[in-house]
């Protein structure tokens, strides 16, 4: 049997990933000398520039400043000798500033040229010579002596002519900078000219000697592949090449025979998902019979509970009625507990039969305002609230969502009653409903709060459960069903109910609703919320 390397000419020894770090190789070898040669040339340029604009150019323009300071200086010894004033003598004083100011920079510009650094020193001799001998002979005395005006002038003239002598040579430097300077750009040019030919050159060789080793035998197997995919299984797959590409071929040849052997199998497996589907949807349709006789069931079981529950309470209120004279306080008082367990019995299944509907027998689900269902809610409230002298803060509008505009006043009123039932005794109670938007979860988030007797945090979740109780039914009344149908209604509409544990004035429920289609073109602004007293009527 022939494997993959033997299938393989020349350039099978080699996989793709070594030919193109062969080929990157190669190409990283011209880039860096390439590269050594240009920052060479460029660092060559860049001396030249420095040496002319920041060396030899400012030290031909501290020169000029020196000889100009000199030049004041004798105009302000020459004024003097003439009037004997000595205000004629400020200039030769600033004079000295900025002659020593120039000579320092001079020095430190031309530090790397000892003949530069020569000729300053023939002019700072000179300057000297001319100040010791005249100018502090004259500054000094009352009067300037004649003859010293003579010998003051030779020496100036002196001092002159070594200014000239360094401002030649100053001259002379940056010419020779700036001869150094073009050579440096024209090598520059040339170097980096050549530096571009040349990886041109390389990628285009490389280009083609890829393309020749590689590129060619992956297009050879890509059209083999599409072939076999196409519906020819019975096309064996040959393709010469790198290593791996070859192995590849040989993978793939095996793929196409392992498909052609599995084909007859998932013909086989299909026949039976088939079955198995059929059975999977008479399963779910006996599903769908059982949910609606097991709904039937529990209505007509609740109306059967209850007729005997009322046969019960009507019958011991007779007796209380007609033998109430002869009963002692005990009879009465055992007559009350079998009407009260009655009533309670009676609430309890009609709060079981509601839980048991959320979700279950609606089919008006559609765009529904938030804020009307809250109205109706307050609405059916409004003896509740008027009684408890509530106040309620309500956002100025609610957004529309998609939903049961029943189950969604049902979800209002459980928790507005439930605010104002377990409400604080000792100040009024206060509601205050607020709704903004999650816009990364898309979910509209609104909050409910009291400032009511409040939940403990480790009860936050018990008070959900259906039947669950923190208060004795004597206490506050109750069945203990109204949050676990709040929690059943939300869940049905897509969203989550929690308490705000973190809240500690009172209670706050936060609920979520998912954000409905036509919020994606308006409505999706947050509503304000704006106090407004309420006493049972609706907004």
């Amino acid at each position: 049997m022939t494997t993959p390397r033997d299938r393989s000419r020349g350039v099978g020894r080699f996989t793709v990933a070594t030919w193109f770090q062969v080929v990157l190789g190669v190409m990283g070898i011209v880039v860096l000398v390439g590269a050594g040669a240009g920052a060479q040339v460029i660092g060559n340029t860049n001396v030249a520039t420095d040496r002319v604009l920041n060396r030899t150019q400012p030290a031909l323009v501290q020169a000029t400043r020196l000889q100009g300071a000199f030049l004041d200086q004798e105009t302000g010894v020459r004024g003097y000798a003439l009037t004997g004033d000595r205000q004629f003598l400020e200039p030769y004083t600033a004079g000295l500033e900025r002659q020593t100011h120039a000579a320092e920079q001079i020095r430190a510009l031309v530090s790397e040229s000892p003949q530069l650094l020569a000729d300053l020193d023939a002019v700072q001799r000179a300057a000297d010579s001319w100040r010791s001998e005249y100018a502090l002979a004259g500054t000094s005395a009352a009067t300037v002596p004649a003859g010293s005006t003579v010998r003051g002038k030779a020496l100036f003239d002196e001092l002159r002519a070594r200014l000239d002598t360094q401002e030649q040579g100053l001259r002379t430097a940056i010419a020779a900078d700036r001869a150094a300077l073009e050579h440096a750009r024209a090598l520059r040019n040339w170097v980096l000219g050549l530096m571009v030919a040349v990886t041109l050159l390389t990628g285009v060789f490389l280009t083609w000697f890829v393309r020749r080793l590689v590129a060619r035998p992956l297009s050879q197997l890509a059209k083999a592949s599409l072939r076999v995919a196409d519906g020819d299984f019975e096309h064996h797959i040959e393709v010469a090449g790198p290593a791996d590409v070859a192995t590849v071929a040989d993978a793939v040849e095996r793929m196409r025979g392992q498909v052609v052997a599995e084909l007859d199998s998932s013909r086989a497996q299909e026949a039976l998902l088939s079955e198995q589907k059929d059975v999977l949807d008479a399963q779910a349709e006996d599903l769908r019979r059982s949910n609606s006789e097991l709904e039937q069931f529990a209505y007509v079981a609740s109306h059967d509970l209850q007729e005997p529950l009322r046969k019960v309470a009507s019958f011991c209120q007779l007796l209380e009625k007609r033998y109430g004279t002869q009963l002692d306080d005990r009879g009465k008082q055992y007559i009350h507990f079998a009407v009260d367990g009655a009533k309670r019995m009676q609430t309890l299944i009609n709060d079981l039969l509601t839980f048991s509907r959320v979700g279950r027998d609606t089919a008006t689900a559609a765009v529904v305002d938030l804020g009307t269902c809250l109205n109706n809610a307050v609405g059916d409230l409004g003896s509740v609230i008027d009684d408890s002298g509530a106040r309620l803060e309500l956002p100025d509008g609610l957004p529309r969502v998609n939903g049961d505009s029943t189950l969604l006043s049902m979800l209002w009123q459980n928790l507005i009653s439930n605010a104002i039932k377990f409400r604080s005794p000792d100040r009024t109670p206060l509601v205050r409903v607020a709704c903004e938007l999650d816009p990364e979860a898309r979910m509209w988030v609104v909050t409910v709060t009291d400032n009511g007797i409040g939940i403990e945090p480790e009860f936050a979740e018990q008070v959900f459960v259906i039947f669950q109780r923190l208060h004795a039914k004597d206490v506050y009344a109750g069945t203990g069903i109204g949050l676990a149908v709040c929690r059943k209604i939300v869940e049905y509409h897509g969203g989550t109910i929690g308490i705000d544990t973190a809240y500690t004035g009172g209670t706050r429920f936060r609920f979520t609703l998912p954000v409905s289609a036509e919020n994606d073109d308006h409505s999706t602004t947050t509503p304000d919320s704006t106090a407004v007293a309420l006493e049972g009527v609706p907004l």
